[in-house]
C-alpha cells in the first residue's frame, strides 16, 4: 500500500524556542513526533536524541537480519510493533545517559509517538501524552492513551468538561523517555484500509484543538496533506499557540 505524508513543526506564540522534533523516514515507512521537556534547551536535545536513535536503529536493521537488537523482542507483539518498541527503548536509554552526563541536562526528557507501516498494517507506539489519531470513513479516533496525571484522574472520577479544562496539573506526564534507564512502551497494531489517515501530534496541537476540529481541517484540505498540516498549526496558533506545535499526517492509499 502506497503512503503519502507531510509534517510540520512550529514554535507557537508563547515559547521562545522549539523543543519538538519530528522524524519522517519514508524509506522505512517510519514517522515519529517527540516533544522535549527540561530547562533551557535541554528539551530540544532530548527530543533530537530520541529521533536520531530511532532513525539510526531502523537504518542499521533495514537490510541486516543478522544484526543483534539492543533489546529482546516481546513475543506477544508483532514484528513491526517490536521494531518500534525497541527503537524507542534505545532512544530512551540514550536520552537518560545524556541527562546524567552534565548538570545542564539533568531532568530532561521527551514524549514520543510513532507509526510504522507495512503493506497491510500500521503499528503505533508511544510514551507520554503525544498522540496518534486515525481518520477513517469520515470520522476521527484517538488511538493512543495519554500517560498523564489528567488521564489518570479521568479514569478515577467522572470529570466534567469544565473540570478537565481547568485541571491544575494538566501538563504533568507520568511516563517519558529519559526519566529512567528503561521505559514501558505502549503499542497497538491496525489493519490498514485504503484512505486511512494517521495524525501524529504533540500536545501543542491536541491541547488547542478538539479532535473534531482537526478532522474538519484535514477534510477541508481536499486531500492535500501539506495544506492540512499548515492549517492545523495555524489554527492551533489562533487558539492561543501556548506550546510548540508539531504534526505529521500519513495517508494510506
Amino acid at each position: 500500500m502506497k503512503l503519502q505524508h507531510a509534517g510540520l513543526t512550529d514554535v507557537g506564540r508563547k515559547r521562545d524556542h522549539n523543543e519538538d522534533n519530528l522524524l519522517m523516514q519514508p524509506e522505512d515507512r517510519l514517522f515519529v513526533v517527540c516533544d522535549g521537556m527540561g530547562g533551557h534547551a535541554s528539551g530540544e536535545v532530548a527530543s533530537q536524541i530520541a529521533c536520531d536513535r530511532i532513525s539510526e536503529f531502523f537504518r542499521n536493521t533495514r537490510d541486516d537480519d543478522e544484526i543483534t537488537w539492543p533489546y529482546k523482542e516481546d513475543h506477544r507483539l508483532s514484528e513491526i510493533e517490536n521494531r518500534l518498541a525497541v527503537g524507542i527503548k534505545w532512544g530512551n536509554l540514550s536520552v537518560f545517559e545524556k541527562s546524567t552526563s552534565s548538570i545542564k541536562f539533568k531532568g530532561m526528557g521527551t514524549t514520543c509517538v510513532s507509526a510504522l507501516f507495512s503493506d497491510s498494517e500500521c503499528a503505533v507506539a508511544h510514551v507520554g501524552d503525544s498522540r496518534c489519531y486515525r481518520i477513517r470513513d469520515g470520522g476521527i479516533e484517538q488511538i493512543t492513551e495519554d500517560h498523564s496525571l489528567l488521564n489518570d484522574y479521568k479514569k478515577l472520577a467522572q470529570l466534567s468538561p469544565d473540570e478537565i479544562k481547568n485541571f491544575p496539573h494538566k501538563n504533568i506526564i507520568t511516563r517519558a523517555l529519559g526519566m529512567k534507564p528503561s521505559v514501558q512502551v505502549d503499542t497497538r497494531i491496525d489493519k490498514l484500509a485504503p484512505g486511512d489517515i494517521y495524525l501524529l501530534c504533540c500536545d501543542g496541537l491536541s491541547g488547542e484543538l478538539e479532535s473534531e476540529e482537526m478532522l474538519g481541517i484535514v477534510q477541508n484540505a481536499n486531500g492535500d496533506l501539506e495544506v492540512a498540516c499548515s492549517e492545523l498549526i495555524n489554527q492551533a496558533n489562533e487558539h492561543g499557540g501556548r506550546d510548540n506545535i508539531t504534526v505529521i499526517l500519513v495517508r494510506a492509499g
